[in-house]
């Protein structure tokens, strides 16, 4: 419980969780004088919670269990944010604020006010009835979703489609009219090179052979042969007397028979070298058609080839694209009729809790001095002539369904029933949202909660019920009160109290 006088700065701990949970930074909150406003704090989370895994991926680390939170505000307006050691924008502070703690206050219901999150805590409530139905309606809707843009992506683009498929057809064609073999650009490219200079080649084969093997037009020329013959039959015929001499000429022998099988390879590289000028206008007429495609399609025939293959199997999709929508129509028109009798389900299930979850809050109410209000769901439906059909017509639909889920308030006897945020004066809302914790005590995943002037425009006996209400409510949550009642102060386990100094 956090006491004192009127004026002290009770409100300054929302205030100061404002700042620290994202809210604006308004320079006025800077004392006269100071050049900055600093705010810290200190909150446990367990490591696996949302809000310890979203601090992680900011850069944030934990201390012990516990995530450190920073915010300064200057006396210009500037602000910076620290969370867990680590510079933040404020918005991931704001990210995490509704699983960190839940602000009741004169000005700060946000949280229940918007529809979602009265919906959320209408199925909350529900539990399975409503959590059965709405996890098969969320798997559906996603695949709803897929199959719609998967449709959507091939009826609007046919136009697009229809020209891919010509360019891939005519390419895929100018392929095949070529009929192009792996590696054969490389093996023409070598033959071309050969043709090309095929009288240097003959003759520098035939020099060559002459050179090892001897030339007949000249008897009495000297080769590399006769040469090497020699020196064998001038070592064979002293090799007995000497093991090494023998040695040299074994290997002497071996270099006659290289140079002999190389003189033979040279005289057979001559008579099958081909000259002809007509093969080798035919290999670059070959490599020309081969170059228009490398030129269009991929570096080499390797990649022309390959290209060749992935565009067939696009190609494949592409004119399958009838078929395909028929397929995915045919899926999508069973989806919507699926998710429509799941909508329905979820409507049966959250109707039949929102008279409980109702019921339940207004029983509080009445021992929270407001014995005459009575709190009601309005849960409804927008027709869309594109939605899921719903007890017999077609309706909108979301992630969570086909509902609306509005929280309603008549404060007294005869006033008609409004908006929780249109029907409550400031303090009747924090009653209001009082007793929906309490309804929902030791399931709502929110690990703390702070009320401010909950006690407002109420009288010593109500207070007395709201004390023991929030004592309740802490025994599964941590709870921070701001109050001018001794009455609610007393259930409180510590007191902090606020004195204005000069």
């Amino acid at each position: 419980a956090v006491t004192g006088e009127t004026g002290a700065g009770k409100t300054m701990v929302v205030t100061s969780l404002g700042l620290l949970l994202g809210g604006r930074a308004d320079p006025a909150l800077v004392r006269i004088g100071a050049g900055k406003a600093v705010v810290e704090g200190r909150i446990t989370v367990p490591d696996d919670a949302t809000a310890a895994v979203r601090a992680e991926e900011a850069g944030a680390e934990l201390d012990d269990g516990a995530l450190l939170i920073s915010r300064t505000v200057s006396a210009e307006g500037r602000s910076r944010a620290h969370l867990g050691g680590r510079s933040v924008p404020v918005g991931v502070l704001a990210e995490l604020a509704d699983e960190l703690v839940a602000v009741h206050g004169q000005t700060d219901q946000q949280g229940l006010l918007k529809l979602s999150r009265q919906r959320q805590a209408l199925d909350r409530y529900a539990g399975d009835a409503v959590a059965v139905p709405l996890a098969k309606y969320g798997e559906a809707y996603k695949r709803l979703r897929a199959v719609s843009a998967e449709l959507d992506e091939i009826t609007t683009r046919a136009r697009e489609r229809a020209q891919e498929a010509d360019m891939l057809r005519y390419g895929l064609d100018e392929i095949a009219a070529v009929e192009p073999r792996a590696g054969e650009d490389v093996e023409l490219a070598e033959e071309a090179e050969r043709l090309g200079h095929a009288e240097a080649l003959a003759s520098a084969a035939a020099v060559a052979h002459a050179a090892l093997a001897g030339n007949p037009e000249d008897p009495e020329g000297v080769d590399a042969g006769t040469l090497v013959a020699g020196a064998q039959r001038a070592l064979d015929a002293v090799r007995s007397h000497d093991p090494a001499l023998a040695a040299l000429a074994d290997r002497i022998g071996e270099i006659g028979i290289l140079l002999r099988d190389a003189a033979g390879d040279l005289a057979g590289y001559a008579d099958d070298l081909d000259a002809d000028p007509l093969r080798l206008a035919a290999v670059e007429e070959r490599r020309a058609a081969l170059t228009g495609l490398t030129r269009k399609y991929g570096e080499d025939i390797a990649a022309v080839l390959a290209w060749a293959e992935r565009s067939a199997a696009r190609l494949t999709e592409l004119d399958g694209d009838d078929e395909r929508i028929g397929e995915l129509t045919a899926e999508r028109d069973a989806l919507r009729a699926e998710l429509g009798g799941l909508a329905q389900a979820l409507t049966d299930a959250r109707t039949e809790a929102a008279d409980r979850f109702a019921a339940a809050v207004t029983a509080e109410l009445a021992s929270l001095a407001m014995p005459h209000a009575r709190v009601s769901f309005d849960i409804r439906q927008t027709e869309d002539p594109e939605g899921v059909e719903v007890g017999g017509r077609p309706v909108a639909y979301g992630p969570a369904g086909a509902d609306e889920v509005e929280l309603l308030l008549a404060p007294h006897p005869g006033a008609p029933a409004r908006p929780i945020a249109k029907g409550a004066s400031g303090g009747e809302l924090s009653r209001v949202m009082l007793a929906v914790e309490v309804v929902f005590a030791g399931t709502d995943p929110v690990p703390t909660y702070l009320f401010d002037e909950v006690d407002a425009g109420v009288g010593g006996k109500a207070a007395v019920e709201i004390g023991r209400r929030l004592a309740r409510l802490a025994k599964t949550a941590q709870v921070v009160v701001v109050t001018h009642f001794p009455q609610v102060a007393a259930f409180a386990d510590r007191q902090l109290l606020v004195e204005k100094t000069n």
